[in-house]
């Protein structure tokens, strides 16, 4: 090594610790980042909370609410997702800086875990309309929701309330595209919820994509391709690569508003076992943070990520996961350009 580069290493960096950088942009973000004593909270220490985020009972002053919505009576095979929301507060690290959009949210956004949505313990209907209730307060107060479910049955009542006014387009990540219709004499299912959001009004399909979908329940979604909705199948993921999935999304949800939600069984159960549906063959985690942060500058008004279903997750990477998927669309929120703040 040329020891006059040597040198000039040791004079600039030995006596500096982590947070004292040169690079303005970084020593913006890591001075935003520390307490008034120059130091991080230890990760391990403390309530957790989502995305290690602040905890208000109120929406008063926020921009974002992070919430839990741990509802899991809509499931048709395996239970356990309303331990979600739980799972993914224990998640540590994720964040504060995606060096992908070169963004700590926080320094765009105010945001605050804000506690879990009031649900009813023992009614699929009666907690459909519970939902419905707290996400059109969070609406009027002005506030954008970014939750963790809970079944997938909570995305309806959730874009009831968002897609009251004007209905919004989706992203939407899965290995199934949830549009079957009454299962057991029951609509209120994780199998069905955009099938109803569109009937509702509240969702466009023509702005609506899937993307990963894929398994043995292709014979039920043929309300997906009879409403307009883009259904991109894993094999076109595989075929055409995450670029063209990009560029598709982009041009189909154009610049309206849209809801982004994560199906967890999107993803291959190597990578997210945890869950009530796991379907061989999906998405690579690699392949969802490409795919987010490609959907940088799109209108997102809300999101959700969902089925994390801790019991079957040992190993705690599904919940890693689903911390990470609910990290790249806050940063997507502070990337929206008519919301930005």
């Amino acid at each position: 090594m040329d020891k006059g580069k040597l040198e000039d290493l040791r004079r600039r960096f030995s006596e500096k610790t982590a947070f004292e950088i040169e690079d303005p942009h970084l020593r913006e973000v890591s001075s935003a980042l520390l307490d008034p004593n120059g130091r991080r909270t230890a990760p391990f220490s403390g309530v957790s909370t989502l995305l290690d985020a602040p905890t208000q009972e109120s929406l008063e002053g926020l921009d974002v609410a992070l919430l839990g919505v741990p509802m899991d009576l809509g499931v048709s095979n395996r239970a356990g997702a309303r331990l979600g929301p739980r799972a993914v507060r224990d998640v540590e690290r994720i964040g504060p800086y995606n060096h992908s959009a070169r963004l700590a949210p926080q320094m765009h956004l105010r945001y605050a875990d804000v506690g879990d949505c009031p649900i009813h313990r023992y009614s699929l209907d009666e907690s459909m309309r519970d939902i419905e209730t707290y996400f059109n307060a969070v609406k009027d107060a002005g506030v954008r929701p970014l939750s963790v479910g809970g079944d997938h049955s909570i995305t309806y009542p959730i874009m009831k309330a968002l897609g009251r006014d004007e209905p919004v387009g989706m992203v939407h990540i899965d290995a199934h595209c949830d549009t079957g219709g009454e299962y057991d004499d029951c609509k209120f299912h994780h199998g069905g919820p955009f099938r109803m959001a569109v009937l509702d009004g509240v969702l466009d399909p023509e702005r609506s994509v899937q993307i990963g979908i894929r398994g043995s329940s292709e014979v039920i979604w043929e309300f997906s391709y009879a409403s307009g909705m883009t259904v991109i199948h894993i094999e076109d993921v595989m075929r055409d690569g995450i670029d063209a999935v990009i560029a598709q999304t982009r041009e189909v949800v154009g610049s309206g508003p849209v809801y982004v939600t994560v199906d967890v069984d999107g993803f291959d159960p190597a990578f997210a076992p945890g869950t009530g549906t796991p379907e061989v063959g999906g998405l690579t985690p690699r392949e969802g943070l490409k795919l987010l942060r490609g959907l940088s500058g799109i209108q997102v008004i809300g999101g959700d990520v969902v089925e994390v279903a801790p019991q079957y997750d040992p190993t705690t990477v599904t919940a890693q996961l689903a911390a990470q998927m609910m990290f790249e669309i806050l940063c997507l929120m502070a990337q929206t350009p008519s919301l930005e703040n």
